[in-house]
């Protein structure tokens, strides 16, 4: 007897109208990546305090203090993958976001019995948790916005989505810098424990405002009609599907996060030639905000450029645009670092142009690439990934400029310090394009109720019973704010009403080539 996957179908696009109650719903789930970019970027100001109030004890600790949070981050993605697939997108982004708050404020008040090295060792353990939560929000708060997304009109459904991920992201960078700048002129520097302590603990007030927020928000529809119960997913059938896309992602990811970590580098060579060693902290924070500010602008022209021409092609038009500027930062670094305005600009336009393609679009085709039932698992993996790789770059990329002399008070010894690097950031940006154009899928507007019908009929193809397919959050949230629309696809992607796609059981499908 043939089993059938019945067809959506038509829907007024009336029902998928732009409110704020719809974009409202997607900033509450996707802004409080706000905290990654924080959290990630705070720490180095916090080095620069804690290295001049603890300089024999600190310098030694510095490394695992940076990088702990990386690892909690893995962490966080990889466990909170699965539990926003096996329990559910909103209550993971509340234990997430509780999370943050809690172990920022640990980290915050680190201390132990008035020793240096002991409240130290505190604070590396709670960044560690509080990387766990930073993790936690790709894969349940990410993941739920695009969902969410899906119920916008077909002309405005990518831009909501990186308006509320990647561009919070980049802003919370730019506060992580701009905040110590601030307290350090109110506090001056005769009170910097002050200025550290708060620099770490502020990352709270963003996301105590989303908090209540997300209690409210309605579970995404796509994640009510496609989630699995976790005993019941056919986990060997999901890899056969979307082990290639997964790769092809990941591999991307891991490249671009390999080099846009480590590239911050390179703004200690324009403050320290800008101002010199000896400046007041205050001054060397706000010219760390000022280039990172750089990265706006090109987030913001990627997000509406993603809706007009796509994804993969707003992509490539970034990355290529990067893989330029870069070599021509690393051919004309003699005249360019010689003329501050100006390398400050093409640098800004290096940072900028990365924030176009794969800062924007990254974790929009992650995100949009795979079915509700597995999403959560599927993008928490890719992203991990890419946080390995910022890992391993950050530890690279100083084994490299260590076979060349290092500059001295700000002088500049050996331009291959800096010009070698960028001639390598440049070079992997071309096996990113390389693999964007022949190996990346476009991802247009509606193609997650598409997915979802896909792969439910591979399933169904395959012998898989999907009664068992569909189920509720906790906290009582099983209906989206807007229309079940899911059962009324628009009519330029479904089969016309009451169509059914009749296949026989014992039949099979291969898996998608992307």
């Amino acid at each position: 007897m043939a089993e059938v996957v019945v067809a959506p179908g038509p829907v007024s696009m009336e029902d998928r109208t732009i409110s704020w109650k719809k974009i409202g719903t997607i900033a509450a789930c996707g802004t409080a990546l706000f905290a990654d970019g924080y959290v990630n970027n705070s720490i180095g100001p916090v080095n620069t305090i804690l290295k001049k109030l603890y300089p024999k004890i600190y310098p030694h600790k510095q490394p695992i203090v940076t990088a702990i949070a990386f690892v909690g981050t893995v962490v966080g993605m990889v466990v909170f993958g699965y539990y926003s697939d096996a329990i559910g997108r909103k209550s993971g982004m509340i234990v997430a976001c509780l999370i943050i708050i809690v172990f920022s404020a640990l980290s915050s008040g680190s201390y132990f019995n008035g020793e240096t090295g002991p409240m130290i060792d505190m604070l590396t353990a709670w960044r560690f948790f509080t990387g766990i939560g930073v993790g936690a929000e790709y894969p349940t708060g990410s993941v739920a916005a695009a969902e969410q997304s899906e119920e916008l009109p077909k002309s405005f459904q990518h831009a909501p989505f990186i308006l509320a991920t990647n561009l919070a992201l980049v802003m919370g960078s730019v506060c992580a810098n701009m905040v110590p700048f601030i307290l350090t002129l109110i506090c001056t520097e005769n009170h910097l424990r002050l200025v550290w302590r708060l620099s770490i603990g502020l990352v709270i007030v963003p996301c105590l405002f989303v908090l209540p927020f997300r209690m409210v928000v309605k579970q995404p529809k796509l994640y009510v009609n496609g989630a699995m119960k976790p005993k019941k997913t056919p986990y060997w059938l999901v890899i056969k599907f979307y082990w290639f896309r997964l790769t092809s992602i990941s591999v991307l990811w891991f490249i671009y996060d390999f080099i846009v970590f480590p590239i911050g580098i390179f703004s200690s060579l324009i403050i320290n030639t800008i101002i010199g060693q000896k400046a007041p902290l205050w001054k060397s924070f706000a010219w760390s905000a000022l280039i990172v500010v750089f990265g706006i602008p090109g987030s913001v022209i990627g997000a509406f450029l993603a809706d007009k021409i796509g994804p993969k092609r707003t992509f490539i038009v970034g990355i290529t645009l990067q893989i330029i500027t870069g070599f021509i930062m690393a051919g004309l670094f003699s005249r360019l670092h010689s003329c501050i305005p100006a390398f400050c600009v093409v640098y800004g336009l290096f940072q900028s142009f990365g924030q176009l393609g794969p800062g924007d679009n990254l974790g929009l085709l992650a995100s949009k690439s795979c079915a509700s039932g597995v999403k959560g698992q599927f993008y928490g993996i890719a992203a991990a990934i890419g946080k390995i790789g910022a890992f391993a770059g950050t530890y690279a990329f100083p084994v490299l400029q260590s076979h060349y002399a290092a500059p001295k008070n700000g002088v500049i010894i050996d331009q291959r310090y800096y010009t070698v690097p960028f001639y390598l950031f440049a070079s992997l940006d071309i096996i990113v394009l390389l693999m964007l154009i022949f190996v990346i899928k476009e991802r247009s507007a509606d193609c997650q109720i598409k997915e979802e019908m896909e792969f439910k009929q591979y399933l169904l193809d395959n012998g898989v019973n999907l009664s068992s397919i569909g189920r509720t959050d906790t906290l009582a949230s099983n209906e989206t704010i807007v229309e079940d629309f899911v059962e009324k696809a628009d009519p330029e992607m479904a089969a016309p009403p009451a169509q059914e796609f009749a296949t026989q059981k014992n039949e099979t499908v291969a898996p998608h080539p992307y």
